[in-house]
């Protein structure tokens, strides 16, 4: 049963922190969250000071002991009571999205979704924390190995997919037996306090769950206090290579930066490759670090064709407010992430790229304050120009033409980001051969956003990753966790055992 205390509220004009179960104000400055579809300011978030951070730091502390001592089923149990109430409420969360990121209201359900993929995950926690045991591994000796909670955990996370990518960290640090403080984005926080008060009414004691809103004072509070002992954290790769850096006492996993790349081959069927592209270009006006931001059209008839058809597509894109579900697209997050985007479209025309649809000056009938950028293409773009180096986190696809797929795969494996990377082909041995050789994390074969499902992992290589270990899955669990390998033996009633000095065996 829900506790009146725990009942989830309607957004509030001002957007607090959520510690130790209950809502609570902290720290003197403030900022605004925009409709980004209106260019209005929709509510203030308060931005966590250190000490309320602490104070956060200081309820999942005291929880854990509790918490960690928690059968694996009955958090289990919380997980599936959870779920329940995500799916119940997925109305309320989808608009929170679409009020304070601006994506289409399809876009932002199927983003709660794959959210709700980790969760299920998270329920066979019985299952994946049960570890090993060998009886008899030596004479009267057994030998078994328990996955043991690490403590205070912590997430940071980014703007594009406020309700997803916590959903990645903190259903599977929970019911392995840790304690949480997340750290969402201070653009878009309230569909991830909706979600954190779901938790709390789906059962969850208090404090093992902890949200503090908050800018770059409330991440390095999370970075130093060393009763935090691991960071998760998804976002851009100079942020992440700094967090990886600074947080050398802790645990870390930082995901940075991306720059995808779909290979089209001559014999792809290019109707199917078109409709595939627009999708993964410019859904969710291409913020996402598994967007297609680059084709390389393999062959010159190749790239003809493929140019011709996507600036049809692109030009006939339906670019306006999210809450019209008939948009393709809806706007960018805030004005500075515009401006910035839109100087890269800028960048490119300079750069002496060709820009065959121009995206810059599309209005919106109704929304002329939004922050709408309309579809960008730019073909004949060379490896050295900055829009084919540089995450641009928008609407705008690059075209490169190559001669070869060799060339291709080359051009994937010397840039510096290895998220993704996707191959257009009916041949068979083109694919394996891709697969095997390119140098990325997540590799599709016709599939242009290659985001694992929840039972596996999620991750890039090079400078798109840093530590050792991906995202969710069964990387998350060894993430959160550490092995202990326990050796007993009994000695039987009345027996008198030997010295060996020689180191032990298991004979």
């Amino acid at each position: 049963m829900k506790s009146a205390k725990h009942e989830s509220k309607p957004a509030t004009a001002v957007v607090d922190h959520l510690i130790g179960g209950e809502r609570v104000a902290g720290g003197t400055r403030s900022g605004s969250i925009y409709n980004p579809a209106t260019g209005r300011v929709v509510r203030e978030v308060l931005l966590a000071d250190r000490a309320t951070v602490g104070q956060a730091i200081a309820a999942a502390a005291a929880a854990y002991p509790a918490w960690r001592q928690t059968p694996p089923v009955k958090r289990a149990r919380i997980m599936f009571r959870f779920k329940v109430l995500l799916e119940q409420n997925e109305d309320r969360i989808v608009a929170l999205l679409t009020e304070e990121h601006g994506k289409v209201l399809h876009d932002a359900r199927g983003e709660l979704r794959r959210g709700l993929e980790n969760v299920e995950y998270a329920c066979g926690a019985p299952e994946f924390l049960k570890g090993e045991h060998s009886k008899n591994a030596g004479s009267a000796l057994d030998s078994w190995s328990e996955m043991q909670p690490l403590g205070v955990v912590a997430g940071i996370t980014p703007f594009n997919f406020p309700a997803m990518v916590p959903l990645w960290m903190y259903p599977l640090a929970l019911v392995c037996g840790n304690t949480f403080v997340l750290k969402p984005s201070e653009r878009d926080p309230s569909s991830a306090m909706l979600v954190g008060e779901l938790l709390y009414a789906a059962g969850l004691p208090d404090g093992v769950f902890n949200i503090v809103n908050g800018d770059k004072e409330a991440v390095a509070t999370l970075l130093t206090d060393s009763r935090v002992q691991a960071i998760s954290f998804v976002g851009s790769t100079p942020v992440a290579e700094s967090i990886y850096n600074t947080a050398k006492d802790k645990r870390v996993q930082a995901l940075g930066g991306a720059k995808n790349h779909a290979v089209v081959m001559p014999d792809a069927d290019i109707d199917n490759v078109v409709s595939a592209l627009m999708g993964a270009a410019y859904g969710s006006c291409g913020e996402r670090c598994m967007a297609i931001s680059v084709v390389v059209a393999v062959g010159e008839t190749t790239a003809n064709e493929l140019v011709g058809k996507l600036a049809a597509e692109v030009r006939a894109l339906r670019v306006g407010p999210g809450l019209d579900e008939a948009n393709d697209m809806g706007p960018l997050v805030t004005a500075a992430h515009y401006d910035r985007v839109k100087g890269y479209v800028d960048l490119g025309v300079e750069e002496g790229a060709e820009l065959v649809v121009d995206g810059r000056q599309i209005t919106v009938p109704g929304h002329e304050n939004g922050f709408f950028l309309g579809g960008c293409l730019f073909d004949r773009v060379e490896p050295g120009m900055r829009i084919y180096q540089d995450e641009i986190f928008g609407p705008v696809l690059c075209v490169v033409r190559v001669a070869s797929l060799q060339q291709a795969i080359s051009l994937v494996d010397n840039h510096e980001y290895g998220n993704g990377a996707c191959v257009f082909t009916r041949d068979g041995e083109t694919a394996r051969y891709f697969s095997d050789q390119v140098k990325v994390g997540m590799v599709g074969i016709n599939v242009p956003l290659p985001v694992p499902v929840a039972c596996h992992s999620f991750g890039g290589w090079k400078r798109s990753l840093f530590g050792d270990l991906s995202i969710y899955g069964p990387d998350a669990v060894r993430f959160y966790t550490q092995r202990k390998t326990i050796s007993q033996r009994w000695t039987a009633s009345g027996s008198q055992e030997r010295t060996k000095f020689a180191f032990p065996g298991n004979d």
